[in-house]
């Protein structure tokens, strides 16, 4: 499909010159003004990021007047641009952020500098650089940048330079006001983006996520890619009437082998997201969404600006490189090599590469997802990251690659998500490729089912009732499983209508 022309637009942010991009597909960044209130991000540039400094006279402390934190922050970065010790690092974060100075601890940063998988030198240098390029900020990002917040559709489109140096100023925590994500605070609605969680508390988890992003640094930082890329937050307003949905079943693969990134080339590649989309990516989480965030570095930058979605948001990102091979999940993870990311661009000079963060439920006991209202809520999430609404034929749309969303820490029941997602992908008119992670037994359930749904033609508005009658009995203490309970609903209903 032919994209429409890049452009300016009430529901399109775009932070480079889109007249310099249409005519020589050059990547200027657009001029624009500071905007320092609750609609925008408060970068650390602007004139209004203020910290009052203090002066020591004798024994006591005196308060001199406030003075711009950015000044501080630049005088800080641009000592660093040679080749600092990862002393020198944590003494330049504490200077412009000196209420959380004995607060913060930096000792996973100083533990990966002491193992180091290059030699010193070379980290050392590669924190120069991150340095130099986090001070290069008002040159590289001269608009504001809007928040995609609950309830709007909004997107931001920026090049991949303006977002390797946000990351640099959020890996030297220099955005200010989001030190905190406590209740009540500014931004407690928003993901935190600063780096400071990542330096303290080492563990293995963290040693290798530095790898993985020192790895990203060290690429941009030698030759930055050229490109673009879109963050769209989506809200579905439309109040879909699932039990009346005459869609029939959709096409399917389903595999135990493979992974979503590598295997769903050229599809919508699902994040199994947590609602502050990236979870526990600057902390100690290292499941499916960490992963994607860490091995895709450029989907960091969204924690900047992408508030807690809701029950009806998502966030689809167009674009975002791969940088790393990696092995293992979780306590195994280990970053493994370099990986050359060769996938086409578009008309927008964005990769084709297509993420959907759509976040499930967190079920405490999983009995809890046997309800209408929580099943509903999990179709109508699905929906909003799967359908399109460009008004092209569905021949068009590219499969959705997923799996078994929202069951691991979430404690969801696969065969149901698997039977979710098919829902609202046939609603989407879009197929599934469906990746179980090597649970043989789930791929073979999944399979057979898609296909006994596919010869009856079952629509998704008669699979729904079945699962509201499912649910019915499961409230009353009848715990039988589920895809037999499916079967035996469905093919009574067969038999009596060949009787009839």
């Amino acid at each position: 499909m032919s994209l429409r022309p890049l452009c300016y637009s009430h529901s399109q942010t775009v932070l480079i010159d889109v007249n310099a991009f249409k005519a020589k597909k050059e990547l200027k960044p657009q001029e624009g003004r500071d905007h320092w209130h609750g609609a925008f991000v408060k970068m650390p540039c602007s004139e209004h990021s203020m910290y009052t400094k203090k002066s020591m006279v004798g024994k006591d402390y005196i308060m001199s007047d406030s003075v711009r934190r950015w000044e501080s922050i630049k005088k800080k970065l641009s000592r660093l641009s040679k080749e600092p010790s990862v002393t020198d690092v944590e003494e330049a974060i504490k200077k412009y952020n000196p209420a959380y100075k004995d607060e913060w601890s930096f000792d996973a940063l100083h533990e990966f500098y002491k193992n180091s998988p290059k030699d010193k030198r070379d980290c050392s240098r590669t924190l120069g650089k991150i340095a130099e390029l986090a001070v290069s900020l008002p040159d590289v990002c001269r608009m504001a940048i809007p928040l995609l917040r609950q309830g709007h559709n909004h997107s931001i489109t920026l090049s991949q330079k303006q977002i390797a140096c946000l990351l640099a100023n959020a890996f030297y925590c220099t955005f200010p006001n989001r030190n905190t994500t406590k209740q009540h605070s500014e931004y407690s609605n928003y993901p935190d983006i600063n780096f400071s969680r990542l330096f303290g508390q080492y563990s293995e988890r963290k040693h290798q996520k530095l790898q993985t992003l020192f790895h990203y640094f060290r690429t941009v930082t030698e030759a930055c890619p050229r490109g673009l890329v879109t963050f769209e937050r989506r809200h579905l307003t439309e109040q879909i009437s699932w039990q009346h949905c005459n869609d029939t079943i959709s096409k399917l693969h389903v595999q135990s082998d493979g992974t979503i990134e590598t295997e769903g080339e050229g599809m919508l590649q699902v994040d199994f997201a947590c609602n502050l989309v990236g979870g526990g990516v600057l902390g100690n989480g290292l499941v499916q969404e960490e992963i994607r965030f860490l091995i895709n570095p450029e989907l960091i930058v969204a924690r900047l600006f992408t508030e807690k979605l809701g029950d009806r948001d998502c966030l689809r990102i167009t674009g975002a490189q791969r940088y790393s091979c990696y092995t293992g999940y979780s306590d195994s993870y280990r970053w493994t090599a370099p990986y050359i990311d060769n996938t086409e661009r578009d008309e927008w000079m964005r990769l084709r590469t297509e993420i959907v963060a759509i976040d499930a439920l967190k079920f405490q006991n999983p009995s809890e997802q046997f309800n209408m209202g929580s099943v509903t809520r999990e179709l109508n999430k699905a929906y909003c990251g799967f359908y399109e609404d460009c008004g092209t034929h569905p021949d068009y749309y590219t499969p959705i690659a997923t799996g078994n969303w929202g069951c691991g820490a979430f404690h969801g029941d696969p065969r149901l998500k698997a039977l979710i997602q098919i829902m609202a992908a046939s609603k989407a008119k879009r197929g599934i490729v469906y990746f179980t992670c090597k649970d043989h037994a789930l791929e073979k359930e999944i399979r057979e089912m898609h296909c006994f749904l596919t010869k009856q033609r079952v629509t998704v508005g008669r699979l729904y009732g079945v699962l509201t009658l499912y649910c019915q009995k499961y409230s009353q203490g009848e715990r039988q499983s589920l895809y037999d309970f499916v079967y035996n609903k469905i093919m009574g209903t067969a038999r009596k209508a060949m009787t009839s």
